[in-house]
């Protein structure tokens, strides 16, 4: 059992683990399946896990729409006495020059609506994210019950 920190700094405990490398669309397909499977698995109601699986295909799309190919890491969590969902979405791609307008809505560099990033942030109960022009990005999601 893998074991992290919480944004509030309590101990994460990783109880299951599943990867999906992104590189074509039945990709993204394939991670926003098994993001349903272990949100049920982990206990989250219908509406929480398809809030999770609509953020984890944005997160998808955009790893293959901006960097080609990349990976998604789903977790079913527990931290202290409550079961979720975690959510890493990497890539190594050109990274997010500007970070804090991409998490506006409708700021978009490829003539899209620019709402998958905000709205990923606003379907999950936390949202980190790291990038910078050149160093690729990297986008933790949690869901819980």
């Amino acid at each position: 059992m893998k074991q992290s920190k919480g944004t509030r700094g309590d101990e994460i405990k990783t109880l299951a683990e599943a990867l999906v490398m992104i590189g074509t669309e039945e990709n993204v397909l394939d991670c926003t399946t098994q993001v349903l499977r272990m949100a049920e698995k982990a206990g989250l109601s219908k509406t929480k896990r398809y809030m999770v699986a609509t953020a984890v295909s944005e997160l998808a799309t955009n790893i293959l729409r901006y960097a080609g190919d990349g990976a998604v890491t789903i977790k079913i969590v527990e931290e202290n006495s409550r079961k979720g969902i975690e959510v890493v979405a990497q890539d190594g791609g050109p990274g997010i020059s500007d970070v804090e307008a991409a998490l506006k809505d409708h700021f978009s560099t490829s003539k899209s609506l620019g709402l998958g990033l905000p709205g990923a942030r606003r379907l999950a109960d936390e949202f980190v994210i790291e990038s910078g022009a050149g160093r690729g990005t990297s986008v933790i999601i949690r869901k819980w019950c």
